[in-house]
């Protein structure tokens, strides 16, 4: 992917505070006058409530600065500091947006550029899903005590790290070196105060030892409680027992009967729509969060340019199988000069949408470059037998945490990338045959911060080539992965992999960049292509052989999968397979 362009219970309490500046910079507050000795007075309690706070963080002097008016207005209690600190997350990524949205109508800097002035609308579509996913995630944690911040840190490790990723996907849309420059130091302590965050997330057991605020493990009442052993077993048809059976008619809502779909697509004119778009449009605007809207496409070729937009939550898609309910389109970065996200045929924004037996193509071929079949920032988002088929950049698991689970997806370079919190399990992955003089990488993960908890599993999944890659595999290298970004985190755990993959297993992006940074990993694969006597001998390059090592990287421990996924109706296996 050479030249690749990407588009990119707690009441928040202590630890979003932190988090004020996600672009906020120092002088954005104004100090008070007053009584000296009230003042100073304040200034004690309140630094060492802040000096505390920000002991484990990377950016010590940025978290303290940006904490510190708050403390200097006499706030100390830490729902009032995290009431406070939101409001100026919200202001000032605001501004952020008005940044954008100015440099996008400046006409001396856009020249008539088409292509800039669209990557400009889409950084501010980004910064604005970082504002959604703030609130959404404040809304939830809110509910919450502050004693139970164990257990739902998680769900906040996933926020921080989406922003970071949303932050990303702004900078990485923009080719122009001066507007990626202005824009750059726009958003310079976003990632400074994220990743202060996230250490403080880290290291939050301890620093509620020193307020002296006991823990407790149990995430309350109106919180999704996490799994315990016996809640993680699988049937014979590989369902978790505990599955209900409202859950599994609706994943076999097709082929059983099922339930009755809100909305029926199909091109004969037999359903509602005619068309995918149709329907989504349809979606109702007051439609509860926790409400299924349930699409069945029925069979069918529909070539359509899908999004299922950030405020239609809850999606359900099925169609009629991966290979009948076929959604394809062509466009492309070569030819089109439009940026990688945007050539995606079907993009999934909506948080907790479910899709199964479909397929989703961009048959630009190996020509058009970047050309994206099917692009994911969906939170808790799970795809059950699908098929993703492309050449370059086929699948954009952009930011969150997703799960694929019995799919099929296909592809040459960097053909699974993004900076998401992915697992994809019991599929086949296809290597195809590149243009001439390329090289093929299944994987290209874009995780930029150490502290970002994102990260690419694959798990007892199969590699193949496809079949007119297979006469000529010795000739054209396959590997499992380069890194995208500086710490770029991939694991492949208990696959079959083929004898298409170079006995270096993973190739560099250029030169030494991320070397020494990644985390690349192997545990337990099997096949000629699973020897690792002659792989990398990167620092960053890892084959685990303690299997307590390997779990932390299955669906229940890396992704927190099964918290999510059993509202789903997808069928999944939380831990290693042996």
């Amino acid at each position: 992917m050479i030249g690749k362009v990407a588009a990119a219970g707690v009441s928040l309490i202590l630890v979003v505070g932190v988090v004020i500046g996600v672009i906020v910079g120092v002088g954005h507050f104004s100090h008070k006058d007053g009584n000296a000795a009230n003042e100073a007075s304040h200034m004690s309690t309140g630094m060492k409530a802040v000096t505390t706070i920000c002991a484990p963080t990377d950016f010590k002097d940025a978290c303290i600065r940006s904490l510190t008016p708050l403390a200097n207005n006499g706030t100390t209690e830490p729902k009032a500091l995290v009431k406070g600190a939101i409001q100026v997350v919200a202001e000032e990524v605001q501004k952020a947006v008005a940044q954008a949205v100015a440099l996008a109508n400046d006409d001396k800097i856009i020249n008539n550029n088409a292509t800039l002035k669209g990557a400009l609308e889409n950084c501010k579509w980004y910064l604005q899903y970082a504002i959604k996913d703030l609130e959404d995630s404040v809304s939830m944690l809110a509910e919450n005590e502050i004693h139970t911040i164990n257990d739902l840190s998680p769900e906040l490790k996933n926020w921080l790290s989406a922003v970071i990723s949303l932050k990303e996907s702004c900078l990485d849309n923009l080719d122009h070196p001066e507007l990626k420059n202005t824009m750059m130091n726009g958003l310079i302590n976003t990632t400074q105060l994220t990743v202060n965050a996230l250490a403080i997330v880290d290291e939050i057991a301890e620093i509620l030892k020193t307020f002296n605020i006991p823990l407790n493990f149990t995430v309350a009442s109106n919180s999704r409680k996490l799994l315990g052993a016996a809640e993680t077993t699988t049937d014979d048809e590989g369902y978790p027992t505990w599955f209900s059976a409202a859950d599994r008619k609706l994943l076999a809502v097709h082929s059983n009967g099922g339930v009755k779909p809100n909305v029926v697509v199909a091109k004969d004119g037999s359903g509602q729509f005619k068309t995918i778009g149709a329907a989504l449009a349809a979606y109702p605007k007051n439609n509860p969060k926790k409400t299924r809207y349930v699409i069945y496409v029925k069979a069918g070729i529909y070539n359509e340019w899908v999004t299922v937009t950030e405020n239609m939550h809850n999606v359900f898609m099925y169609g009629d199988g991966p290979t009948k309910t076929i959604v394809t389109g062509r466009r492309n970065n070569a030819l089109d000069g439009i940026g990688t996200d945007m050539t995606a045929t079907f993009s999934a924004n909506g948080p907790d949408f479910v899709c199964k037996s479909m397929g989703f193509q961009n048959t630009a071929g190996p020509e058009g470059h970047q050309a994206v079949a099917l692009r994911v920032n969906s939170d808790r988002s799970a795809f059950f037998n699908c098929r993703i088929d492309a050449y370059q950049d086929t699948l954009y698991a952009q930011t969150h945490r997703q799960f694929y689970r019995n799919c099929i997806i296909s592809g040459t370079i960097d053909f699974i990338f993004g900076d998401s919190t992915t697992l994809i399990q019991n599929s086949r992955i296809i290597v195809r045959k590149p243009m001439d003089n390329q090289i093929n990488a299944v994987t290209a993960h874009g995780r930029s911060q150490a502290r970002s908890s994102t990260g690419l599993v694959i798990q007892n999944c199969e590699i193949v080539p496809e079949r007119q890659l297979f006469p000529v595999r010795f000739k054209i290298p396959s590997y499992l992965g380069r890194p995208w970004k500086e710490y770029s985190r991939t694991i492949f755990m208990e696959n079959g992999i083929g004898d298409l993959i170079h006995p270096d297993g993973w190739y560099p992006w250029k030169g030494d960049f991320a070397l020494n940074t990644l985390y690349y990993a192997e545990y337990a694969n099997r096949g000629p292509g699973a020897n690792t006597r002659r792989r990398v001998k990167w620092k960053g390059y890892h084959v685990i052989t303690n299997r307590n090592e390997a779990l932390k990287f299955t669906l229940a421990a890396f992704v927190r999968a099964p918290r999510w996924l059993k509202y789903t109706g997808v069928p999944f296996l939380p831990g290693l397979v042996h």
